[in-house]
Parts: C-alpha cells; sequence; structure tokens
C-alpha cells in the first residue's frame, strides 16, 4: 500500500516538472521572437544600414 502511494507521488512529481518546463519552454520561445523583432525594429528605425548577411 505505501508503495502505491509513493507511485503515485512519484508519477504526479514527474507530469507537473514535464508541465512546467514544456510551459517554460513555449513562453520562452514567443518571448526570444518578440525580442529580437522588437531589436531588429530598434535597429531599423535608428536608419542604421542592415546587418550583413541578412
Amino acid at each position: 500500500m505505501a508503495v502505491n502511494f509513493w507511485y503515485i507521488v512519484m508519477i504526479a512529481v514527474l507530469v507537473w516538472y514535464s508541465t512546467i518546463t514544456i510551459y517554460v519552454a513555449i513562453r520562452g520561445s514567443y518571448d526570444v521572437k518578440h525580442m529580437l523583432a522588437n531589436l531588429k525594429k530598434d535597429h531599423a528605425d535608428e536608419g542604421l544600414p542592415p546587418t550583413p548577411g541578412k
């Protein structure tokens, strides 16, 4: 009986950790995408020439 309890706790922790990890990865990629777009926009607004290789 006690073993079943620890298996349930272990599964719950793994699900929780996986959920948080996936959420942070998705939100982080969204934030980085917007940050890079804002930097590109700011770079263009300053009238600077485009970065070579782009």
